[in-house]
């Protein structure tokens, strides 16, 4: 039983799900949080699990290898998952340094204190497991007729971003393949949900409505993405951690395939059936002019396309659901409607992001 486990970036949004996921379904399991709270790392996403007995969060950094492997024999770890990353393509591009410090020497790091403390001379010590979170974007871009990417397709990155969790993946690859340390990875499709940093997508179009600021779209909007929930990623972790093949990769979807420009569209339509079925939000959000009016639509303001941007993205999530059961048990309309609610019932959240005071918690 994988009963006491390390989640780093456990305070960014997917880690911090994962978490509450988590101490809801396995209330006897030990669960430590290593995070090194940069701009995209919040502890207050973490309050509801601080009361918890069986949480225990520390500040670090990945790459000190050293009080990693303290960390794994102080608490009689035998799972680690993954999770920290610098995850933003755009931040990518004009500083891809951060990205190689992170994604790759950061995840070696933790594959050095897994593979110390878990192996001797090669054989295995415990019963243990480390799980690395990827990206579908490793994959590269597809075409619009084009099948979605099996976890066989050839590895084509096009960002730093993607290129720096792709050089992560081979790295977890080899920790099995050369040493025989037990590892899985996960390839997930665009997420969505609680806890997202405002320059996401979803989030940043959630707030920039309610603020009355435009809504900027790159290119002509068409760029493709599957649409993920975050809960439906934690239970397909869940799933790979407990069922899956030591050495295999898995790809968690939905098969939810949306245009950006779309994706606004809907945002703000749904936003504004709100406000207009719940006339307190209006007095609450005096600042959503548009919304309140009807005419989210008219923020709407494209912007030059970011270089290298992919067109399409999707994976076949077949293999997870075959070998391990998975299946996405948020539909899009749901999620979309949980996710807006969140958003307007934690304004205090997302306003303490926006003036920066998150970070002196």
């Amino acid at each position: 039983m994988l009963n006491n486990i390390l989640v780093t970036g456990g305070a960014g949004f997917i880690g911090a799900n994962f978490v509450h996921y988590w101490l809801a379904k396995y209330p006897q399991a030990k669960i430590v949080v290593v995070d090194a709270l940069t701009y995209a790392g919040n502890k207050a996403n973490l309050f509801a699990a601080q009361a918890n007995s069986n949480f225990v969060f520390v500040r670090e950094n990945i790459c000190n290898t050293a009080a990693i492997e303290v960390l794994l024999k102080k608490y009689e770890i035998n799972a680690i998952v993954n999770f920290a990353a610098e995850s933003h393509v755009d931040r990518s591009i004009t500083g891809p340094d951060l990205f190689i410090e992170t994604n790759v020497v950061g995840t070696h790091s933790l594959l050095k204190a897994a593979k110390n403390v878990w192996l001797t001379d090669g054989n295995n010590q415990c019963e243990h497991r480390f799980h690395h979170v990827s990206t579908d974007e490793v994959y590269g871009s597809l075409g619009a007729s084009q099948p979605a990417f099996k976890e066989s397709s050839v590895y084509a990155p096009s960002s730093p971003y993607s290129a720096s969790k792709a050089a992560s993946d081979h790295l977890v690859r080899v920790y099995h393949h050369t040493y025989g340390l037990n590892v899985t990875t996960s390839h997930c499709s665009n997420n969505y949900g609680p806890f997202q940093f405002p320059e996401k997508l979803i989030p940043l179009l959630i707030l920039n409505l309610l603020l009355d600021k435009p809504l900027p779209v790159y290119g002509d909007g068409l760029q493709i993405r599957d649409w993920l929930s975050v809960n439906d990623h934690c239970l397909g972790i869940d799933l790979v951690l407990n069922k899956g093949a030591s050495g295999q990769s898995y790809n968690l979807g939905a098969n939810n395939e949306w245009a950006n420009i779309n994706i606004v569209k809907l945002i703000g339509s749904k936003l504004e059936q709100m406000f207009n079925a719940d006339a307190s939000l209006a007095a609450k959000y005096p600042t959503a002019k548009s919304v309140i009016a009807g005419k989210a639509h008219s923020l709407i303001q494209y912007v030059e396309d970011r270089p290298g941007h992919d067109r399409r993205y999707a994976v076949d999530a077949s293999k997870a659901m075959r070998e391990l059961g998975y299946a996405p048990q948020e539909t899009f309309e749901s999620g979309i409607e949980r996710t807006l609610r969140w958003y307007l019932d934690n304004d205090s959240w997302w306003r303490s992001v926006l003036d920066g005071s998150y970070r002196s918690f």
